[in-house]
């Protein structure tokens, strides 16, 4: 009767809080956005934004729960100046922050921040989206620095330093890797020697467990995948994709695979047996699970190239998988439609990443929501569409925000995945983020 009584209370408690977006892929971690009410297809004049509030500069997306909105940015100090090649990495001093902010108005509720150089490529600032789990909020700088901290004020729980902590250096462009609540822990991305998943207890930051070897840990986030009616715990890393028993770090299996520059970034996702992985040089990967044994590689990029590419080469998005068919952007953004079973590829347009020419590391973040996908472009476009075996049909697209950000080759970009909640799109640029009606009313 108890359990009767648990499980109809999680399943109300989850009812209830439906429209949040409590950190990176929404609140089951997914990537879906289930929420009702939402417009079928974008006012004549676009999308109404409801409110716009300033920040710093950073690619971490905003996170939304129980009313507040969550973002990180960076400050750099007085007199100091980021390089004009992003991928310069010279040491640049100034603090890191986490807002937070009155979803209703985009006032702040409180700020909290620390110092923290940057000696990084691409050190506009933070990338982690903010996790939110009951009354705290966790937060990963591009520098290691972990950070508990309550949700009513800000006041810092624990805190601890990957760097000093585990005796690592910082990945080439900064820890980016979200971490993920399993019950009583939080487990990060740290790397390392023996330390490149790490659980904590959420509660007070003492280290339950340590798994895993690599020079860096990647940029991909743990995630958890049940299959055979257990939980397991996926860990990408540069060097290898790994499942773990979540509770242990114990490892389960291990596919090596090498990846040129470290580039794991992507989120693995697993469809009924089938775990998909996106990389930018390696291309992707199909992995069939199969019980208690070692999974088989379904299939797999032979090439090693972004320029000549197959299948699908991502870097900061990750591609959506739905009914058989794998869809998102390639290395120069080109946007594919791949059978999950075998890679072929079916279709590809530059339409859904806005582009009229293929432009390097074009990027968009695919949202689906029932039988249509919300997809935001690096150029700050919202599109609204239909996606399908046969093509892209697209339905609206408005500009929400401008493209501030730059890339290497000084293009205006904006790498930051929206958050949808309060059936409205939250995101950010460099110096500002806002919130856009979706309301179907």
């Amino acid at each position: 009767m108890y359990k009767k009584i648990f499980y109809i209370f999680i399943i109300i408690s989850s009812a209830l809080k439906a429209d949040d977006w409590p950190g990176w892929f929404g609140p089951e971690r997914d990537g879906v956005w289930r929420e009702e009410g939402i417009l079928d297809k974008f006012p004549q004049k676009g999308p109404k934004t409801i409110w716009k509030a300033p920040v710093g500069r950073g690619y971490a997306g905003p996170a939304v729960a129980d009313g507040k909105v969550y973002i990180m940015d960076r400050q750099i100090d007085k007199g100091a100046k980021s390089p004009e090649n992003p991928f310069s990495k010279i040491t640049i001093p100034g603090n890191e922050r986490l807002l937070c902010l009155d979803a209703k108005n985009g006032k702040i509720i409180w700020e909290k921040s620390y110092n923290c150089p940057y000696s990084i490529s691409y050190s506009a600032g933070p990338r982690t989206t903010p996790l939110i789990d009951e009354n705290r909020v966790y937060t990963i700088g591009a520098e290691g620095n972990l950070y508990c901290r309550s949700t009513s004020d800000g006041k810092k729980i624990w805190s601890t330093d990957f760097n000093t902590a585990f005796n690592v250096k910082t990945p080439t462009w900064g820890f980016s890797s979200t971490p993920l609540i399993y019950e009583n822990l939080l487990i990060c991305l740290a790397g390392g020697e023996g330390t490149v998943a790490v659980a904590f207890d959420k509660s007070n930051g003492k280290e339950v467990w340590r798994s895993l070897s690599a020079k860096e840990p990647g940029y991909a986030p743990p995630v958890i995948i049940n299959y055979n009616k257990k939980d397991q715990l996926i860990i990408w890393n540069p060097e290898s994709v790994n499942a773990l028993n979540p509770k242990t770090g114990e490892i389960i299996w291990t596919i090596p695979w090498e990846l040129r520059y470290g580039l794991s970034v992507s989120t693995p996702q697993l469809v009924n047996d089938i775990l998909f992985l996106s990389s930018f040089y390696n291309g992707s990967m199909a992995i069939k699970l199969s019980g208690e044994k070692q999974p088989e590689i379904m299939w797999k990029t032979a090439k090693v190239s972004e320029k000549r590419t197959e299948h699908l080469h991502g870097i900061m998005n990750t591609a959506v998988i739905k009914d058989g068919y794998i869809y998102g952007a390639c290395s120069y953004g080109e946007f594919r439609c791949l059978s999950l079973e075998t890679g072929k590829r079916l279709w590809e347009s530059l339409d859904p990443v806005g582009l009229k020419r293929p432009s390097r590391w074009g990027t968009v973040f695919v949202t689906p929501h029932k039988d249509r996908f919300f997809l935001f472009s690096e150029n700050g476009d919202l599109a609204l569409a239909k996606i399908d075996s046969k093509g892209y049909h697209e339905i609206s697209r408005s500009n929400l925000i401008e493209p501030n950000g730059i890339d290497m080759r000084q293009r205006k970009i904006v790498w930051s995945h929206p958050a949808y909640s309060m059936k409205s799109c939250f995101v950010r640029n460099d110096t500002k983020v806002i919130r856009v009606s979706l309301s179907k009313e």
